[in-house]
């Protein structure tokens, strides 16, 4: 009842709640991101989402046009404090989490929930262990269990297991528990990269 139904009204009035919000943070970051590098505002990357459906999720943009996706050797996405492809702007979204609002509208649309495991790359699926595939079986979010509690910090292993956890465990509490854990984290700007 709770993820059919509740989680997704919650969802629909939460983004309408937040889109005033966003539009006033959008205005200053676009502008930042404009007079850096005279790029494009937001990252639109292809993810896979509830029963591996494809979708657009929307991001600020934090790297330099056209760098290079860099992987873990287990597959995850390469970030460092260093990171040469981020740009100055992007080092402040990222620690301060901004770089994720635009995804509200994902939300809205219904591609994404608040909560749940964040969206997969795609030309992974053939990596993924049986047992993993259960995430798909839920929405992606824009936080989930695995960022509330490690953020970046998470081997590929660790982030199968918590998404594993999620999937099969959605409930109010745990959405609230990782709501509030995030807010925590991204105060305390901890675990940003591994």
């Amino acid at each position: 009842m709770y993820q059919k139904y509740i989680k997704r009204i919650l969802d629909i009035l939460m983004s309408l709640i937040l889109l005033p919000i966003m539009l006033i943070i959008f205005i200053p970051v676009a502008i930042l991101i404009k007079m850096e590098d005279k790029g494009s505002v937001f990252f639109n990357g292809s993810r896979l989402g509830q029963q591996f459906r494809e979708f657009k999720m929307l991001k600020f943009r934090t790297m330099k046009e056209n760098a290079p996706d860099i992987r873990n050797s287990d597959g995850s996405t390469f970030n460092s404090d260093n990171d040469p492809r981020v740009t100055n702007v992007g080092r402040i979204l990222r620690k301060t989490s901004l770089d994720e609002v635009p995804q509200v509208m994902n939300v809205l649309k219904g591609d994404m929930s608040f909560v749940g495991p964040r969206p997969s790359p795609l030309g992974n699926t053939d990596k993924y262990p049986e047992f993993y595939k259960q995430k798909f079986n839920v929405k992606p979010g824009i936080t989930g269990y695995n960022q509330a509690i490690l953020r970046n910090s998470a081997t590929m292993e660790e982030r199968m297991k918590n998404d594993y956890f999620y999937a099969n465990n959605v409930s109010f509490t745990l959405d609230a528990y990782i709501i509030v854990k995030t807010i925590v984290s991204v105060l305390q700007q901890k675990n940003i990269n591994k």
